[in-house]
């Protein structure tokens, strides 16, 4: 049975509260008189914190800068977050620069988009503040006090807090790379060239897009070479961490060699599209000293293309065995470019300015170079440009043509002379491009051949003992009724 004599009287309870209440009003009286105004905004937001419902909801914010420079995991969540994009987005801004290809999608307003890593479910918010105007003291010389702040934006992620250590160990991180590889597959290939160098002058290199079409895939070269160059190319990206072990820069030289118009111009724009490296220019006749060379290097960006084109012609190169002197004994001050700092630039100290880096050089005349450019670690590998083979014809009449392989009554007969004959691959694209019949081009390109090797066998006969015979035989030019020239021996 339930005693109501247990129940304290309302007096008594009405007397605690006021108690308690009066307790309450007096050290909240004492502490706004005896502590600081910092002190007390302290010790409310603990109390707030310990007793305010926690949700199970975690915020990371994401800004665009740090106010110093760009926040790196900010750019890279919006090339990401652009893959991400679908029909429930409302507004977004497009931009196009000249000549680039694609176009460039950016976020307009505060939306959100949900994504998913390894069955987390995250959701992101973008949100950005317009630019605002005030005044600053600093600026009032300029700009009468006036100035405007830039638009403030970020991105906010939010997950379930139990996966904090995921996210930012995992889903962060995989952010970051799929934003490069991205960005790496959209890259628009540079050209880089050479504007100014002096002694007063700082070195500039100046860009313009490398909208050189040439690939692998319309490359004319023979079929085992051109795999072995994409073999080598693949197995260099992907062995940094073997260069560290070694103990080697992180550098590939390539020597091209071969006659005029056999394609080595072509084969650095396929290897530059194919890396999505950026291709830097240098003529060494530009340079003075050895000084301005190691400035160019430092100059130069990673995964980049140094090219150095005829190599044998572009400059005279002082022995680095003896000073560069004039005639009469005297020093060159004005050459100071030697054999010596152009090796050091390639496989010395300063090679290992920068990683991922290939140097190629072409020559037309690779016995006139000096051997000690060309050993192992400087042009690790030597690539012999050949004249035209049948097998790069065929590749030109799909490029040119669309014929495909063997598809029509002329190759048999072109393919006959290609083989007994030097012919350059350019010297054929020039004849296929005369007409877009393909009857017409390639009965041209018979005919082209056909003279090409009477003027071959002339040459020939006149460096030797100046009668003009093909083996033995006399060669009589006949023109058939159908424009073909026929060769016969008599």
């Amino acid at each position: 049975m339930v005693s109501f004599t247990a129940i304290p009287s309302p007096s008594s309870v009405f007397s605690a509260y006021a108690s308690v209440s009066g307790s309450i009003m007096l050290f909240q009286t004492m502490v706004n008189q005896v502590l600081p105004h910092q002190f007390q905004n302290y010790i409310a937001s603990v109390i707030r914190y310990y007793f305010k419902p926690r949700s199970s909801t975690m915020n990371v914010i994401i800004e665009e800068s740090d106010g110093i420079s760009s926040n790196e995991i900010y750019n890279a969540a919006e090339i990401y977050l652009y893959t991400k994009i679908n029909s429930n987005i409302e507004c977004l801004k497009i931009t196009k620069r000249p000549k680039e290809a694609k176009i460039s999608i950016k976020f307009s307003k505060c939306e959100k988009i949900f994504d998913s890593h390894d069955g987390i479910d995250v959701c992101w918010r973008f949100s950005c503040e317009e630019s605002k105007k005030g005044t600053s003291k600093m600026a009032d010389e300029e700009t009468g006090g006036v100035f405007w702040e830039p638009e403030k934006r970020r991105f906010e992620l939010s997950f379930n807090r139990m996966y904090k250590d995921k996210i930012l160990d995992s889903y962060i991180p995989f952010i970051l790379q799929k934003a490069k590889d991205i960005k790496a597959e959209s890259k628009v290939v540079k050209l880089h060239t050479l504007s100014a160098i002096s002694y007063s002058t700082s070195i500039v290199w100046e860009s313009i897009n490398l909208e050189h079409p040439c690939t692998f895939d319309t490359l004319a070269i023979d079929k085992k070479l051109k795999k072995d160059i994409i073999d080598d190319l693949d197995r260099f990206v992907r062995r940094k961490n073997f260069y560290r072990k070694v103990g080697k820069a992180w550098k590939r030289g390539y020597l091209l060699y071969g006659p005029p118009g056999t394609g080595k111009s072509s084969l650095i724009a396929a290897m530059a599209n194919y890396l999505k490296f950026d291709v830097y220019d240098l003529e060494l006749a530009s340079i003075r000293r050895d000084s301005d060379l190691r400035r160019l290097l430092l100059r130069t960006a990673n995964r980049s293309i140094l090219v150095i084109e005829d190599i044998d012609c572009s400059v005279e190169l002082p022995d680095r065995k003896g000073p560069n002197l004039h005639g009469d004994g005297r020093h060159h001050r004005d050459q100071q470019f030697t054999l010596s700092g152009l090796l050091n630039f390639i496989d010395g100290l300063w090679s290992s300015c920068g990683d991922e880096r290939i140097i190629i050089f072409t020559t037309n005349n690779k016995e006139k170079l000096d051997p000690a450019l060309l050993r192992a670690g400087r042009m690790d590998m030597h690539i012999f440009m050949s004249y035209l083979t049948k097998d790069g014809f065929k590749l030109l009449a799909n490029n040119y043509l669309n014929i495909d392989n063997g598809g029509h009554f002329r190759f048999q007969e072109i393919e006959e002379l290609i083989e007994n004959m030097k012919v350059t691959p350019a010297e054929v694209a020039e004849e296929l491009m005369k007409s877009d019949d393909a009857d017409v081009s390639l009965g041209g390109l018979v005919n082209f051949l056909k003279r090409k090797k009477i003027d071959d066998e002339e040459i020939k006969d006149k460096e030797g003992d100046g009668v003009e015979v093909h083996k033995g035989k006399k060669l009589k030019l006949d023109m058939s009724s159908n424009g073909d020239i026929n060769i016969d021996s008599e």
